[in-house]
């Protein structure tokens, strides 16, 4: 456990100082779901930075993919490229582009940005694991915003039908968007009755968090039989620094020089 906890800590100071280098991107969604990847790739996915393209790999879908940063820094800190190649995040020709690009960047297993196209691109390789007769793992990570795009209930629709028990999905449920409470923009509340209707398995994590909790999770929905499984984490926007915390306004904007020495501090208190 403290190794999780040093590593998310760790991911979540490069998150601050690459976007308060570029100047640009999303920090409140990447700190609010640090732990859940750090989980996925320290411990629960089968991966290999050394072979990031090997055939019976878990996949991992970042269908919130404006939250880039927090896979780019998971990603660098397993060691599928170097962590200097974190502050050339959004430059002109880097490989760390706004959004996941599965063709430049090590380790990233599907290009997204539009949202809930992922979760749909998560169902169609979980199907074809299925059809294969494969036994890896599919993975998506969705904003809760994102749960008011149509496809994604399409998606989650043919999951069901198809019974993709090989599908896990988390729900970054930090109740806030671009434009402030989900519920005020959209509200996609209830979201596990949601869920339940359409077929799916549904945990409720209520301390996103929590490494432990969210371990008990993932382990259970592992043992789903014939629904795929949606984990719904209850966490914080700019979780760990305190001027982003529960703030909408850090949805999408860059630390000034300050602002990073602040939130380093805390990180490191």
């Amino acid at each position: 456990m403290a190794f999780l906890e040093e590593t998310v800590r760790g991911i979540r100071k490069d998150i601050v100082k690459m976007i308060g280098k570029a100047a640009s991107g999303h920090p409140g969604g990447s700190l609010s779901s640090a732990e859940i990847l750090t989980l996925l790739y320290f411990e629960q996915m089968n991966v290999d930075e050394n072979n990031p393209k090997k055939e019976d790999r878990d996949r991992f879908v970042l269908s919130k993919g404006h939250a880039a940063p927090v896979l780019y820094a998971t990603l660098a800190a397993k060691g599928f490229f170097p962590r200097a190649e974190l502050e050339n995040l959004r430059q002109l020709g880097s490989i760390l582009q706004g959004h996941p690009d599965m063709n430049k960047v090590p380790g990233v297993d599907m290009s997204t940005g539009s949202l809930g196209q992922g979760i749909s691109v998560a169902a169609g390789m979980a199907l074809a694991a299925k059809m294969d007769n494969k036994s890896h793992q599919i993975y998506a990570l969705l904003g809760d915003g994102e749960l008011q795009e149509g496809l994604v209930w399409e998606a989650a629709m043919a999951a069901s039908h198809y019974r993709l028990n090989n599908l896990i999905a988390f729900v970054d449920n930090n109740n806030l968007q671009i434009d402030g409470a989900i519920c005020e923009v959209m509200s996609p509340f209830p979201i596990d009755a949601k869920f339940a209707a359409f077929g799916w398995n549904v945990i409720t994590v209520e301390e996103g968090h929590d490494f432990d909790e969210l371990r008990t999770a993932v382990e259970a929905a592992k043992k789903s039989a014939d629904k795929p499984t949606v984990i719904i984490c209850k966490t914080v926007k700019g979780k760990c620094v305190s001027f982003m915390e529960n703030n909408a306004g850090w949805h999408g904007k860059g630390p000034n020089a300050d602002e990073v020495k602040q939130a380093l501090a805390e990180l490191e208190a």
